[in-house]
């Protein structure tokens, strides 16, 4: 049986998260929320995302974040035939890169 995440408690999350209004809030948000390892995990779930969107094979992206194939291709089924969430943020995301306005902070 699916789990059922469209719930009152994962919108209450999202709220949570939509709340967030800086980078130094969301680090401390998802440090309080996660623990590191999770942090690391959906850091490389997010790395492999944005690999598979540059067309890297799965074997360099295996070295790279040491994730399994198997967590790979999924994460590949989400980005090609998911929700839309992760071609969403690459397209945003993409789009600030090339925005003139963009600036670098550091201090982190």
């Amino acid at each position: 049986m699916p789990t059922n995440w469209n719930n009152q408690q994962t919108n209450n999350l999202i709220a949570a998260l939509l709340s967030l209004k800086n980078q130094s809030e969301a680090k401390r948000f998802l440090r309080d929320l996660l623990t590191a390892e999770e942090l690391v995990e959906f850091g490389k779930r997010w790395q492999t995302a944005q690999l598979l969107n540059q067309k890297i094979p799965y074997t360099a992206i295996t070295k790279t974040t040491g994730l399994s194939s198997t967590t790979i291709a999924r994460i590949a089924r989400w980005l090609w035939r998911g929700q839309g969430g992760y071609q969403l943020i690459l397209n945003r995301l993409s789009h600030h890169a090339h925005s003139p306005k963009q600036t670098v902070s550091g201090g982190f």
